[in-house]
């Protein structure tokens, strides 16, 4: 059940609501009780295979990795400062990347020891469970916070809804204790309820049209010409190379911009606030801004569980660079199992790093700063170089995946953007695989990226999320702009005419991208 479904939008939301507003009457604890029962639903729903029959497994374990966390966060409140306390951060968070790394890597890891040494004899098929990768980190900064003393003992029915709240729980963002739990003991859902169902619902429609509307109809474009590049046809023009990049560049942009839209407004309807996750990428002036900018949360967590911990930026430069790159690295391995994961988040260390010595290099010789429009343009072309690999590595993914037909597809794409299969534009109309009028709208969308507001400016006047303030172009956009959302009639008809949009193109279902993860 995705949100881009009419079982959810129709069935599953409305009872949700309904069962909120009078659980939490009664009582605030059983309205946290009828989300979380909602949150399990949600997710003991799906079903990897649907030929076959249903299995409570995978309620089983978020339930079970839920408890155990808890049990652990408890117990660290009490031991903090302790060898004890110490041993068993280390026990617990071991055990839950141990989790991970069963669900997610076994076979990936399989397969290499079969190509080097031929064994397992056939490599083991495991189910990725759904949301394993986003849960786990959450529970894991959950545990270090306890052991620095930076929490308190929660009740567990509050716990359960931090970790399991279905708007956040399958693709993010990661969210911290510290933004979830207060909330929920402050019982701010009670504030501006009108309000909340007003912007939730505007910003969850904005998120649909950013889907459906836009990244559903670039999935086909995109799939097609990294196809071309995989399936060694015949290598793609430079034309067509080029469009097949950006296409795609564009169709992860809407689609993870849709499904952090649909987050924050599902959340707002029940009157939380979840943190910014996603904030105009394409716009960022380096390499460094677009990762302050590009899934804002994962990168929280891996600057501060991760990078910090390593040394950051306290130590020399060479290792300042290393850690760079292992925690780069470390966050491609995490997006997916597949050699051109790696390679994705090796691109993007070597990009940081390089960022880095450019900043020290201009301030050692007082180098003026590149004109924004340059550096933007600059940013934007090796994000979408480096999207090349990530792309070609849904081709590894699966039962069914080939690292080398990853490899291949990364190779040839590469290579016809670089000019070394010719500089062709549009084959013959007999060898059309997207007709270059297509291509040509698809890419066009990268102006919308560009120049206009996203949601967080759009909404600014109710806040859609926790704190943005952090973000310059935020605070410098003013407070009152005549294209500020209102919960006015005018807005409405806006709003409406974008469900329409929505509801003229709603006749499949797709997943986010970033289930895959």
């Amino acid at each position: 059940m995705i949100f881009n479904s009419y079982t959810y939008l129709l069935i599953f939301l409305p009872i949700a609501l309904i069962g909120f507003a009078i659980t939490a009457r009664i009582q605030l604890r059983a309205g946290f009780g009828w989300l979380v029962l909602c949150s399990i639903f949600y997710y003991g729903i799906w079903n990897p295979d649907p030929s076959q029959p249903w299995t409570p497994l995978y309620v089983l374990l978020i339930l079970g990795s839920c408890a155990g966390n808890f049990i652990c966060g408890n117990a660290l409140v009490r031991a903090r400062g302790t060898p004890t306390g110490k041993a068993l951060l280390i026990t617990a968070v071991t055990l839950n990347l141990g989790l991970l790394a069963y669900f997610k890597y076994t076979g990936f890891l399989a397969s290499v020891l079969q190509q080097i040494c031929g064994w397992p004899g056939e490599a083991p098929q495991v189910v990725l469970a759904l949301g394993i990768s986003f849960f786990t980190f959450q529970q894991i900064a959950y545990l270090v916070d306890a052991w620095r003393g930076e929490t308190e003992e929660y009740h567990f029915i509050d716990y359960l809804l931090f970790v399991s709240f279905w708007p956040q729980l399958i693709a993010g963002p990661i969210v911290h204790h510290k933004e979830m739990l207060p909330q929920l003991q402050r019982e701010t859902w009670k504030n501006h309820r009108w309000i909340d169902a007003s912007v939730g619902l505007t910003i969850l429609v904005i998120g649909l049209f950013k889907k459906v509307v836009i990244a559903d109809n670039l999935a086909p474009m995109a799939n097609q010409l990294f196809e071309l590049a995989g399936s060694g046809t015949r290598p793609p023009t430079f034309a067509e190379a080029w469009a097949g990049a950006l296409i795609y560049a564009l169709q992860i942009y809407f689609d993870f911009s849709g499904y952090s839209d649909m987050a924050v407004g599902t959340a707002r309807l029940f009157g939380v606030k979840l943190p910014l996750n996603f904030h105009s990428p394409y716009q960022a002036t380096s390499i460094i801004e677009f990762w302050r900018r590009w899934h804002v949360t994962l990168s929280r967590f891996l600057r501060d569980y991760l990078y910090i911990p390593l040394g950051g930026s306290r130590c020399s430069k060479p290792r300042r660079y290393t850690n760079l790159m292992i925690t780069m690295v470390l966050g491609g391995f995490w997006h997916g199992a597949g050699w051109t994961y790696l390679l994705w988040g090796f691109l993007h260390g070597a990009f940081l790093c390089a960022n880095h010595g450019w900043l020290q290099l201009r301030k050692s010789f007082k180098i003026p700063a590149l004109p924004k429009p340059l550096a933007i343009f600059l940013t934007f072309l090796v994000v979408l170089i480096a999207w090349v690999p990530f792309r070609a590595g849904t081709f590894e993914l699966g039962s069914s995946g080939s690292a080398t037909k990853a490899w291949e597809a990364t190779r040839t794409m590469l290579s016809s953007m670089f000019g070394l299969n010719g500089f062709s534009l549009w084959p013959d109309r007999s060898a059309y695989v997207v007709k270059d009028s297509h291509a040509l709208r698809g890419c066009l969308l990268l102006l919308l990226c560009w120049l206009l507001p996203n949601t967080q400016h759009f909404m600014r006047r109710y806040q859609p999320v926790l704190d943005p303030s952090g973000f310059e172009d935020y605070r410098h956009r003013g407070l009152r702009r005549w294209w500020h959302w209102r919960p006015t009639w005018p807005w409405f008809a806006f709003t409406f005419l974008l469900l329409l949009g929505v509801l003229h193109q709603f006749d499949k279902l797709s997943e986010f991208i970033y289930f895959q993860f």
